[in-house]
Protein backbone atom coordinates (compact mmCIF):
# COMPACT_ATOMS: atom_id res chain seq x y z
CA UNK A 1 0.00 0.00 0.00
CA UNK A 2 1.25 3.29 -0.83
CA UNK A 3 1.43 6.03 1.55
CA UNK A 4 -0.96 8.23 -0.06
CA UNK A 5 -3.28 4.68 -0.01
CA UNK A 6 -2.91 4.23 3.65
CA UNK A 7 -3.70 7.84 4.31
CA UNK A 8 -7.32 7.80 2.27
CA UNK A 9 -7.96 4.56 3.59
CA UNK A 10 -7.01 5.71 7.52
CA UNK A 11 -9.21 9.40 6.57
CA UNK A 12 -11.99 7.30 5.58
CA UNK A 13 -12.14 4.69 8.26
CA UNK A 14 -12.24 7.34 10.31
CA UNK A 15 -16.38 8.14 9.52
CA UNK A 16 -15.20 12.01 10.26
CA UNK A 17 -17.29 14.84 8.64
CA UNK A 18 -14.21 16.27 7.49
CA UNK A 19 -14.12 13.63 4.29
CA UNK A 20 -17.20 15.12 3.08
CA UNK A 21 -15.55 18.42 1.86
CA UNK A 22 -12.23 16.77 0.79
CA UNK A 23 -14.29 15.70 -2.54
CA UNK A 24 -14.23 19.10 -3.73
CA UNK A 25 -10.93 19.62 -3.84
CA UNK A 26 -8.35 18.92 -7.20
CA UNK A 27 -5.99 16.13 -6.49
CA UNK A 28 -2.92 17.50 -5.42
CA UNK A 29 -4.53 19.57 -2.67
CA UNK A 30 -6.60 16.74 -1.79
CA UNK A 31 -4.14 13.99 -1.07
CA UNK A 32 -2.26 17.22 0.54
CA UNK A 33 -5.04 17.68 3.20
CA UNK A 34 -5.88 13.98 3.75
CA UNK A 35 -2.20 13.55 4.48
CA UNK A 36 -2.62 16.32 7.21
CA UNK A 37 -5.87 14.98 8.32
CA UNK A 38 -4.20 11.41 8.46
CA UNK A 39 -1.49 12.86 10.72
CA UNK A 40 -4.00 13.83 13.03
CA UNK A 41 -5.55 11.24 13.56
CA UNK A 42 -2.53 9.27 14.05
CA UNK A 43 -1.24 11.34 16.90
CA UNK A 44 -5.22 11.34 18.38
CA UNK A 45 -4.96 8.07 18.30
CA UNK A 46 -1.15 7.61 19.85
CA UNK A 47 -2.76 9.08 23.04
CA UNK A 48 -6.15 7.88 22.62
CA UNK A 49 -6.04 4.39 22.58
CA UNK A 50 -3.20 3.70 24.85
CA UNK A 51 -4.09 2.91 28.66
CA UNK A 52 -0.36 3.42 29.79
CA UNK A 53 0.54 7.08 29.85
CA UNK A 54 4.02 6.38 29.80
CA UNK A 55 3.50 4.45 26.35
CA UNK A 56 1.43 7.37 25.09
CA UNK A 57 4.60 9.89 25.60
CA UNK A 58 6.99 7.14 24.05
CA UNK A 59 4.68 7.34 21.27
CA UNK A 60 4.20 11.04 20.98
CA UNK A 61 8.24 11.55 21.19
CA UNK A 62 8.44 8.97 18.48
CA UNK A 63 5.99 11.35 16.18
CA UNK A 64 8.02 14.31 17.02
CA UNK A 65 10.97 12.30 15.50
CA UNK A 66 9.13 11.06 12.59
CA UNK A 67 8.18 15.16 12.07
CA UNK A 68 12.02 15.85 11.99
CA UNK A 69 12.38 13.27 9.32
CA UNK A 70 9.57 14.39 7.25
CA UNK A 71 11.47 18.25 7.33
CA UNK A 72 15.26 16.79 6.96
CA UNK A 73 15.75 12.61 6.67
CA UNK A 74 13.92 9.83 5.58
CA UNK A 75 10.26 9.26 7.14
CA UNK A 76 9.23 5.76 8.18
CA UNK A 77 5.65 5.98 9.14
CA UNK A 78 3.36 5.96 5.88
CA UNK A 79 2.11 9.43 7.15
CA UNK A 80 5.01 11.07 7.46
CA UNK A 81 6.01 9.62 3.54
CA UNK A 82 2.86 11.29 2.45
CA UNK A 83 3.66 14.11 4.51
CA UNK A 84 6.96 15.04 3.36
CA UNK A 85 6.03 16.37 -0.66
CA UNK A 86 3.64 18.24 0.94
CA UNK A 87 5.08 20.19 2.98
CA UNK A 88 7.47 21.33 0.37
CA UNK A 89 4.55 22.17 -1.96
CA UNK A 90 2.69 24.21 0.76
CA UNK A 91 5.25 25.58 2.80
CA UNK A 92 3.53 24.18 5.74
CA UNK A 93 5.38 25.03 8.85
CA UNK A 94 7.10 22.31 11.14
CA UNK A 95 6.50 24.07 14.28
CA UNK A 96 2.75 23.35 13.24
CA UNK A 97 3.13 20.34 13.12
CA UNK A 98 5.11 19.53 16.66
CA UNK A 99 2.14 22.44 18.27
CA UNK A 100 -0.12 19.62 17.34
CA UNK A 101 1.88 16.96 19.14
CA UNK A 102 1.77 19.65 22.09
CA UNK A 103 -1.48 19.62 21.82
CA UNK A 104 -1.84 15.97 22.55
CA UNK A 105 0.17 15.77 25.27
CA UNK A 106 -1.89 18.22 27.31
CA UNK A 107 -4.48 15.30 27.30
CA UNK A 108 -1.65 12.92 29.12
CA UNK A 109 -0.83 16.12 31.65
CA UNK A 110 -5.01 17.35 32.13
CA UNK A 111 -8.19 16.08 32.31
CA UNK A 112 -9.74 18.98 33.62
CA UNK A 113 -9.42 22.78 32.55
CA UNK A 114 -9.93 25.28 35.33
CA UNK A 115 -10.96 28.37 33.12
CA UNK A 116 -11.18 28.65 29.43
CA UNK A 117 -7.94 30.60 28.94
CA UNK A 118 -6.37 27.33 29.00
CA UNK A 119 -9.09 25.31 27.31
CA UNK A 120 -8.51 27.70 24.36
CA UNK A 121 -4.61 27.45 23.98
CA UNK A 122 -5.45 23.24 24.10
CA UNK A 123 -7.96 24.29 21.02
CA UNK A 124 -5.20 26.47 19.48
CA UNK A 125 -2.72 23.52 19.28
CA UNK A 126 -5.10 20.82 18.62
CA UNK A 127 -7.26 22.58 15.85
CA UNK A 128 -6.12 26.27 15.24
CA UNK A 129 -2.94 25.82 13.88
CA UNK A 130 -4.49 22.75 11.95
CA UNK A 131 -6.75 25.05 10.34
CA UNK A 132 -4.03 27.04 9.42
CA UNK A 133 -2.18 24.17 7.73
CA UNK A 134 -5.66 23.45 5.81
CA UNK A 135 -6.12 27.12 4.94
CA UNK A 136 -2.18 27.19 3.19
CA UNK A 137 -3.27 23.62 1.34
CA UNK A 138 -6.33 25.33 0.35
CA UNK A 139 -4.79 28.27 -1.11
CA UNK A 140 -5.18 32.61 -0.15
CA UNK A 141 -4.28 35.40 -1.16
CA UNK A 142 -5.25 37.58 1.71
CA UNK A 143 -3.33 37.32 4.72
CA UNK A 144 -6.89 37.59 6.57
CA UNK A 145 -7.66 34.47 5.79
CA UNK A 146 -5.13 32.80 8.33
CA UNK A 147 -7.25 34.62 11.24
CA UNK A 148 -10.64 33.33 9.54
CA UNK A 149 -8.65 29.56 9.48
CA UNK A 150 -7.31 29.84 13.09
CA UNK A 151 -10.86 30.69 14.38
CA UNK A 152 -12.76 28.29 12.36
CA UNK A 153 -10.49 25.57 13.84
CA UNK A 154 -10.90 26.31 17.40
CA UNK A 155 -14.94 26.58 16.61
CA UNK A 156 -14.62 23.19 15.54
CA UNK A 157 -12.86 21.94 18.18
CA UNK A 158 -15.61 23.40 20.62
CA UNK A 159 -17.97 21.64 18.90
CA UNK A 160 -16.32 18.54 18.83
CA UNK A 161 -15.94 19.45 23.10
CA UNK A 162 -19.86 19.66 23.31
CA UNK A 163 -20.91 16.60 21.34
CA UNK A 164 -18.20 14.47 23.21
CA UNK A 165 -18.94 15.52 26.93
CA UNK A 166 -20.53 12.36 27.75
CA UNK A 167 -17.65 10.16 26.02
CA UNK A 168 -15.02 12.14 27.42
CA UNK A 169 -16.11 11.66 30.98
CA UNK A 170 -16.00 8.08 31.03
CA UNK A 171 -12.59 8.40 30.01
CA UNK A 172 -12.24 11.03 32.91
CA UNK A 173 -11.70 13.66 30.92
CA UNK A 174 -14.15 17.17 31.33
CA UNK A 175 -13.22 19.85 28.51
CA UNK A 176 -15.87 21.75 30.24
CA UNK A 177 -14.08 25.23 32.20
CA UNK A 178 -14.16 24.13 35.85
CA UNK A 179 -15.28 27.89 36.75
CA UNK A 180 -17.90 27.89 34.28
CA UNK A 181 -19.80 24.94 35.77
CA UNK A 182 -19.33 26.15 39.14
CA UNK A 183 -21.06 28.82 38.07
CA UNK A 184 -23.96 27.59 36.67
CA UNK A 185 -23.90 24.97 39.51
CA UNK A 186 -23.15 21.34 37.69
CA UNK A 187 -20.35 18.72 39.66
CA UNK A 188 -18.36 16.52 37.84
CA UNK A 189 -20.11 13.99 39.71
CA UNK A 190 -23.50 14.92 37.09
CA UNK A 191 -21.40 14.43 34.33
CA UNK A 192 -20.11 11.01 35.16
CA UNK A 193 -23.53 9.50 36.40
CA UNK A 194 -25.38 11.27 33.17
CA UNK A 195 -27.44 13.37 35.34
CA UNK A 196 -29.02 16.45 32.53
CA UNK A 197 -30.16 18.74 34.84
CA UNK A 198 -31.27 22.81 34.61
CA UNK A 199 -27.89 23.91 35.42
CA UNK A 200 -26.24 21.45 33.11
CA UNK A 201 -28.82 23.02 29.91
CA UNK A 202 -27.84 26.19 30.88
CA UNK A 203 -23.83 25.52 30.79
CA UNK A 204 -24.29 23.51 27.38
CA UNK A 205 -26.15 26.43 26.05
CA UNK A 206 -23.47 28.59 27.24
CA UNK A 207 -21.18 26.42 25.40
CA UNK A 208 -22.84 26.69 22.25
CA UNK A 209 -22.95 30.57 22.09
CA UNK A 210 -19.50 30.65 22.51
CA UNK A 211 -18.70 28.09 19.64
CA UNK A 212 -21.29 29.98 17.44
CA UNK A 213 -19.22 33.21 18.27
CA UNK A 214 -16.02 31.63 17.01
CA UNK A 215 -17.87 30.47 14.04
CA UNK A 216 -18.89 34.16 13.36
CA UNK A 217 -15.80 35.50 14.21
CA UNK A 218 -14.11 33.28 11.25
CA UNK A 219 -16.62 34.04 8.90
CA UNK A 220 -16.61 37.49 9.71
CA UNK A 221 -12.49 37.71 8.77
CA UNK A 222 -12.94 35.79 5.49
CA UNK A 223 -12.69 37.94 2.78
CA UNK A 224 -14.41 37.77 -0.20
CA UNK A 225 -11.27 36.94 -2.46
CA UNK A 226 -10.65 34.00 -0.66
CA UNK A 227 -14.30 32.62 -0.38
CA UNK A 228 -14.04 29.97 -2.95
CA UNK A 229 -10.36 28.41 -2.46
CA UNK A 230 -11.66 28.05 1.47
CA UNK A 231 -14.56 26.24 0.64
CA UNK A 232 -14.32 22.66 2.29
CA UNK A 233 -13.82 25.02 5.48
CA UNK A 234 -16.85 26.34 4.78
CA UNK A 235 -18.14 23.15 3.99
CA UNK A 236 -17.06 21.54 7.11
CA UNK A 237 -18.98 24.67 8.98
CA UNK A 238 -22.02 23.94 7.29
CA UNK A 239 -21.98 20.25 8.40
CA UNK A 240 -20.35 21.26 12.24
CA UNK A 241 -23.44 24.09 12.71
CA UNK A 242 -25.90 21.76 11.51
CA UNK A 243 -24.95 19.34 14.25
CA UNK A 244 -24.35 22.08 16.97
CA UNK A 245 -28.47 22.94 16.29
CA UNK A 246 -29.35 19.42 16.50
CA UNK A 247 -27.78 19.13 20.33
CA UNK A 248 -29.44 22.32 21.36
CA UNK A 249 -33.07 21.04 19.54
CA UNK A 250 -32.46 18.10 21.63
CA UNK A 251 -31.89 19.82 25.09
CA UNK A 252 -28.24 18.90 25.18
CA UNK A 253 -28.44 15.08 25.75
CA UNK A 254 -24.95 14.75 25.36
CA UNK A 255 -24.59 12.48 28.27
CA UNK A 256 -25.82 9.73 27.45
CA UNK A 257 -25.79 9.41 23.47
CA UNK A 258 -23.34 11.20 20.77
CA UNK A 259 -25.02 12.87 17.79
CA UNK A 260 -23.91 12.60 14.14
CA UNK A 261 -25.27 13.42 11.19
CA UNK A 262 -26.14 11.28 8.01
CA UNK A 263 -23.93 10.41 5.63
CA UNK A 264 -27.01 11.68 3.11
CA UNK A 265 -27.36 15.07 5.36
CA UNK A 266 -23.91 15.56 5.18
CA UNK A 267 -23.20 15.16 1.72
CA UNK A 268 -26.58 17.45 1.16
CA UNK A 269 -24.78 19.89 3.19
CA UNK A 270 -21.73 20.00 1.33
CA UNK A 271 -23.27 20.02 -2.03
CA UNK A 272 -25.73 23.21 -1.06
CA UNK A 273 -22.63 24.68 0.79
CA UNK A 274 -20.54 24.33 -2.40
CA UNK A 275 -22.56 25.97 -4.90
CA UNK A 276 -23.28 28.89 -2.55
CA UNK A 277 -19.33 29.92 -3.21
Amino acid sequence: MSPDAYCEQKAAASGSSFYHSFRFLPPERRRAIIALYAFCREVDDAVDETIDGAVARIKLEWWRSQVAAVFGGAPQHPVAQALKPVVKAFELPQEHFLAVIDGMAMDLDLNRYPDFGLLERYCDRVAGVVGLMSAQIFGYSDPSTRAYARDLGIAFQLTNIIRDVGEDARRDRIYLPQDEMKRFGVSSAELFQHRVGPGFKLLMAFQVQRARRFYDKAFAALPAVDRRSQRPGLIMAAIYRALLDEIERDGFQVLDRRFSLTPLRKAWLAWKTSWNY
